[in-house]
């Protein structure tokens, strides 16, 4: 193998190491999987949900 062909080839397996480098540098950010805060519980909700469900039981 020469040495020109060589070089290429590590020449190449740089810009794809870059290339990747460079995908996931630019990758968006994680969605926040957080759920959103509980509706406070007034009497317009209570009308239109019922009552509020019990606490969840501890065992």
């Amino acid at each position: 193998m020469s040495s020109y062909l060589r070089i290429v080839g590590r020449i190449a397996l740089l810009g794809l190491a870059a290339s990747l480098l460079a995908a996931c540098a630019t990758a968006p950010a994680a969605t926040d999987l957080t759920p959103p805060p509980r509706r406070p519980v007034d009497a317009k909700t209570q009308l239109e949900y019922g009552s509020p469900p019990p606490p969840p039981a501890r065992y």
